[in-house]
């Protein structure tokens, strides 16, 4: 239960103190919708509507990568994983988010998601369209989401990490909103300096990463973690 608890907490988090960081990446994405010329509910259920569909897409990639973690802590790697993500996440800091250029197929992603999107922008708006746009959105590649992804990594559990991915989602939910919502009235200044401020909490997400891995017994910051064995003792012992 801790462990869930604690997937959930970071979530919301990374989430909410990151969304900031959205507000440069992907707000020129959610301001182009046309929500804030909307009055009453339609208004507000585009909103929901392009959040959670970012929020499912971001579980899918949590489940995926949830699991993967769970088949290094089964092979004993629990302490290289958490110290290799957060020294990633520092590379992408230290590139200004700038290293997935670099990847090919990231770049690829990156400019077949952004083609959808146009399309999808040009097209008449309804209910499934503010779902489409926000279920195509959670697949951009962001370094927001790569640190949100080291972490569901690095919870070593399939449900944690999905658990994680869908908090980060909603976490990013109340300044996305707002933004959607009222962001005709924030200067593009005002916006740049938010984003300034995210390397920041990145970095300590990442150094936090690193503790954990370290093994260094304080409580949350850097649990002992469990050896665990992939041995299976037979059932059935020799009269």
């Amino acid at each position: 239960m801790n462990e869930f608890i604690l997937s959930l907490a970071t979530g919301l988090s990374i989430g909410f103190l990151g969304s900031f960081h959205c507000i440069g990446m992907c707000g020129p994405i959610a301001l182009s919708l046309p929500v804030a010329s909307v009055s009453g509910g339609k208004k507000y259920a585009g909103i929901f509507f392009y959040n959670f569909g970012r929020a499912i897409t971001y579980s899918a990639l949590g489940l995926l990568f949830g699991f993967m973690g769970n088949q290094f802590r089964i092979w004993g790697l629990q302490q290289v994983v958490s110290i290799t993500a957060g020294v990633l996440i520092l590379v992408f800091i230290i590139s200004n988010f700038s290293f997935s250029s670099r990847i090919g197929w990231l770049a690829q992603l990156n400019a077949w998601v952004k083609l959808s999107l146009a399309r999808l922008l040009n097209r008449p708006k309804n209910t499934f369209s503010f779902l489409s746009i926000g279920l195509l959105n959670g697949l951009l590649p962001c370094g927001l989401v790569y640190v949100a992804i080291a972490a569901s990594l690095a919870t070593m559990n399939t449900l944690n990490g999905m658990l994680l991915m869908f908090a980060f989602g909603l976490g990013t939910l109340p300044v996305m909103g707002a933004m959607m919502a009222f962001g005709h009235l924030l200067s593009f200044n005002f916006r740049h300096r938010l984003k300034r401020a995210v390397p920041v909490f990145v970095g300590l997400m990442a150094v936090i990463l690193i503790l954990r891995g370290m093994n260094l017994g304080i409580p949350y910051l850097s649990p002992k973690l469990g050896k665990t064995s992939a041995t299976v003792e037979c059932c059935h012992k020799p009269s």
